[in-house]
């Protein structure tokens, strides 16, 4: 017996030899879990000694609390991974975007269980398909998405969550094919409204010849242009790839009548810069008003500049050069179509010319 003195208690080594407490009164044994001084034993021997059941405590879920193993927990670590930290903001922001709507999408329509909440374990290949599928309209969202999941899959099997990826050589390839080139005729139409000098006409001659995202045209600066050496130095705001342009012609053309009211080019009428969005919104504007069709983009004219390089003979490595391209495939896209064309057109010449050939080669014979 130990120096506890209460009553009814009393205490025993168990076979490991750890101290081990009880409660007996009339006949009837309590454990009493822990050790004097504990809340789990205090509350354990007043329950006995008022002959009452034990209090249970009160488990409170705390703000942002992910169970161990879950989906939320992995996304939780993946946001502290080294892979995450390198990432630009505009990637974060994304991932970020589409991580909190699969966290909370519903395992099935109407039911109130989350995929936040479900165990990284018990995901199936099926499931991935499933949650895929229910992206069908949006193709590209869904090629995302697989990638914001495969993110929280990598950091489950670094835990040791899982032995194995559910998405192993699952591919997802969207038939949607993005923004499209502006044709010629576009070109020459939206030329034919807005004046050199215009801000629709800046911020097209801008994306065009520059062939960059709307995210690095909107923050263009005066200082990133030396035309003393006739460069221009772009730090692109997706990926951090810095870009050393060259002032083309058609570059210097759209700069010339510009008045640097701003430490920013592209200003809208009270001098301020774009916003990303709004530059989006007023180009749509700026086509309608050109009589043009849907689909002109400032992302299109981006497209416009690959179609126009690659059509020239530009190398895949200097379209990826020149539009900051780090996926060898994107700028493939321009180079395989260009190329196709020319090959085309060049097996299609000399076709022509040998069936006019022979159609003007005058018959021989005796007389």
């Amino acid at each position: 017996m130990t120096e506890e003195k209460r009553p009814h208690l009393s205490d025993f080594k168990d076979r490991h030899g750890k101290t081990r407490w009880r409660f007996r009164r009339s006949g009837k044994t309590i454990a009493i879990p822990g050790n004097p001084g504990e809340p789990e034993f205090e509350e354990a021997y007043s329950a006995a000694v008022e002959g009452r059941p034990r209090k249970k405590a009160t488990v409170v879920s705390m703000p942002g609390a992910a169970l161990p193993g879950s989906f939320r927990a992995a996304w939780s670590r993946v946001q502290r991974s080294p892979e995450w930290i390198k990432h630009d903001p505009a990637t974060k922001d994304k991932n970020t975007r589409l991580a909190a709507e699969f966290l909370d999408l519903p395992l099935v329509a109407g039911h109130p269980a989350l995929w936040g909440d479900m165990l990284v374990r018990d995901l199936k290949r099926r499931h991935v398909k499933d949650i895929l599928a229910r992206f069908s309209a949006t193709p590209h969202k869904a090629k995302h998405m697989l990638v914001t999941i495969r993110k929280m899959l990598a950091v489950a099997l670094d835990e040791e969550w899982i032995e194995t990826d559910p998405t192993w050589k699952l591919s997802y390839s969207p038939g949607y094919t993005g923004w499209r080139a502006w044709t010629d005729q576009e070109r020459a139409m939206f030329e034919d409204r807005w004046p050199l000098g215009s801000t629709p006409r800046t911020a097209y001659g801008l994306a065009l010849w520059l062939g960059n995202r709307r995210s690095d045209i909107a923050r263009l600066r005066w200082e990133w242009f030396d035309f003393l050496t006739g460069t221009v130095t772009i730090q692109q705001k997706k990926g951090g790839k810095t870009l050393v342009l060259p002032m083309t012609p058609m570059l210097r053309e759209i700069l010339a009548p510009l008045e640097r009211k701003s430490e920013f080019v592209l200003v809208t009428a009270y001098g301020q810069p774009f916003s990303e969005k709004s530059l989006t919104g007023r180009m749509a504007d700026w086509t309608h008003s050109s009589g043009m069709p849907k689909g002109c983009t400032i992302h299109g004219l981006r497209k416009s500049l690959g179609k126009m390089l690659a059509e020239t003979g530009a190398t895949t490595r200097q379209l990826m050069e020149t539009l900051g391209h780090d996926n060898i495939e994107h700028a493939e896209l321009y180079s395989r179509e260009a190329e196709q064309a020319r090959l085309a057109r060049d097996a299609m010449t000399q076709l022509t010319k040998s069936i006019r050939g022979k159609r003007t080669t005058p018959a021989t014979g005796s007389s």
